[in-house]
């Protein structure tokens, strides 16, 4: 069985307690909460798509799971905190991973103080400085997938990830990132300046970052005037 490289002694998981929970259902994969080898883990199951030739479905789902578990070694690697994977099945398309007993970062940064969010937001940038730093773009760097674990921001689902040195490929991350603040952290978005200074400290080309993301957002209003 194939395994991204440097992960060759993950264990394949053969047999998985009764799901007690399902985290969420998406289009591409749901996640669930179940016991592996007597943890508390995450389930990540691609789903199969029955439009698809089963041929190709089985060879993009085993492409986009290395892919994923390679984004997160690298980012580990990098010193960013992720959940740790404990196997990788790529017959029955699954991940299974530490569960990370944390509250959304989405959701702490509207109820803790203000001192405490500007903390979390230096930290959030310091994490997208360092993924930018290693070439990796998460693909949907937003505040619903981070979790605050105790004092520590863990980076989660990177489903639609990808290592590249492109400035648009970061400055989609920064620009979506940016994005949640505008709305789903209006109150408090002029904190994304905490953001913006951590990530540019962090990361030494995050200037240009930045002024891409400009770009990015005149290319925006430019096509909803059109």
């Amino acid at each position: 069985m194939l395994v991204p490289a440097g992960v060759e002694n993950l264990i394949t998981a053969q047999r998985l307690a009764p799901r007690v929970a399902v985290h969420r259902i998406g289009a591409e994969a749901k996640l669930n909460s179940a016991d592996w080898m007597d943890r508390k883990v995450v389930v990540k199951q691609r789903l199969v798509k029955g439009y698809r030739h089963p041929t190709l479905d089985r060879s993009l789902q085993s492409f986009r799971i290395k892919n994923e578990a390679r984004l997160m070694f690298d980012a580990r690697r990098a010193g960013i905190p992720v959940p740790v994977i404990y196997s990788i099945d790529l017959v029955e398309n699954r991940i299974v991973m530490q569960e990370i007993d944390g509250m959304r970062v989405k959701d702490a940064l509207e109820s803790l103080p203000e001192d405490e969010a500007r903390r979390l937001c230096v930290r959030i940038g310091e994490i997208a400085g360092r993924l930018h730093a290693s070439d990796i773009v998460h693909g949907d760097l937003t505040t619903s997938n981070m979790l605050l674990e105790d004092d520590q921001v863990v980076v989660i689902d990177f489903s639609l990830g990808s290592k590249s040195s492109e400035l648009e490929d970061k400055g989609v991350d920064m620009h979506l990132l940016e994005e949640a603040f505008r709305s789903a952290h209006y109150r408090r978005s002029a904190l994304y300046d905490a953001v913006k200074h951590a990530y540019t400290e962090e990361y030494s080309n995050g200037q240009a970052v930045l002024h891409k993301v400009m770009e990015i957002e005149k290319r925006g209003r430019y096509t909803r005037k059109e």
